[in-house]
């Protein structure tokens, strides 16, 4: 069963963040993943969101998702994020 990876990011440093990209999307195309959408103007329609960019990414199941999340690869690319942006992410299971 699919899941889905929904990240709603606030970039606080354009130029790490970008530096974190460069690193991470190699790790995401490794793990199998689709990137389903990235938007820097999700638009609210109830609550509140945080911050402008919103991404969806489609992993074929969750044990793939955690190969990638844990992945050597991806925790450096990440070191790279948590002081350049504010993410707040779910993953959510398809049906």
């Amino acid at each position: 069963m699919p899941v889905y990876f929904i990240g709603q990011v606030k970039i606080d440093d354009a130029e790490a963040y970008n530096q974190y990209m460069e690193q991470a999307t190699p790790s995401v195309i490794a793990a199998g993943a689709r990137v389903l959408a990235a938007d820097d103007h999700a638009e609210a329609i109830e609550g509140d969101w945080h911050g402008p960019r919103t991404v969806i990414m489609e992993f074929p199941d969750e044990a793939s998702f955690r190969r990638w999340y844990d992945s050597p690869e991806y925790q450096a690319a990440k070191a790279i994020r948590l002081p350049a942006a504010d993410l707040r992410a779910a993953l959510v299971h398809g049906l």
